[in-house]
């Protein structure tokens, strides 16, 4: 069959990567964000020092953060309207399908509250409370999804590294187009808003 007659559907898994490709991205994306995440906490240890450096790092987070919940909630959506890959694949262990929903929403509400303390500043009203309590909400399921993950980690970033599957490869440039938009994305932003910190003597 050439390439012309191939189904639309066929064509686009291998020009993404298909399932396989889209859980790369998500071991690429949570690799970033662990990292990053890691430095974050690093400041809040000296928060004063540091606050600065803290906004930057909690600004340059919306990209690589929105680019991982889109690449999660597309798996979950293309399993559960029974797209055959993802199906194949199947779904997260069930803890895990409890934890997803609640690592996204405390993720939006830390970075949420973070963009909010930003832009008004100290008089913020409640929002530095609710900072603070969704981060430990946030901390405590994410110790959870991270000690899950980080062992399979090294495996799903080498999938495909070796050539493994002509999908994983196919999608290869999609995926660091994405990481690298995202990264991007938020880099621009951070850079934009670091002046913000002034405002909390930053």
């Amino acid at each position: 069959m050439s390439v012309i007659d191939k189904p639309r559907h066929r064509l686009r898994a291998e020009s993404t990567g298909g399932a396989a490709g889209n859980e790369r991205l998500t071991a690429l994306t949570g690799a970033v964000l662990l990292v990053v995440f890691a430095a974050e906490g690093v400041t809040i240890l000296r928060l004063r020092e540091l606050l600065t450096l803290h906004f930057f790092l909690g600004m340059l987070l919306l990209g690589p953060v929105t680019l991982k919940i889109g690449s999660t909630t597309y798996r979950f959506a293309r399993y559960y309207t029974g797209a055959p890959p993802y199906v194949r694949k199947g779904p997260p262990a069930p803890l895990l399908r409890v934890l997803g929903p609640l690592v996204i929403a405390t993720s939006v509400a830390v970075i949420g509250t973070g963009v909010v303390l930003a832009i008004t500043g100290p008089q913020a009203g409640p929002w530095l409370f609710l900072h603070k309590a969704s981060f430990v909400l946030w901390f405590a399921v994410m110790t959870i999804h991270v000690l899950w993950y980080a062992p399979r980690l090294p495996r799903l970033l080498a999938s495909g590294a070796a050539g493994r599957t002509r999908q994983v490869l196919a999608g290869a440039a999609t995926r660091w187009l994405l990481l690298a938009a995202a990264l991007g994305g938020g880099l621009v932003v951070a850079v934009l808003t670091m002046h913000m910190s002034a405002r909390w003597g930053g």
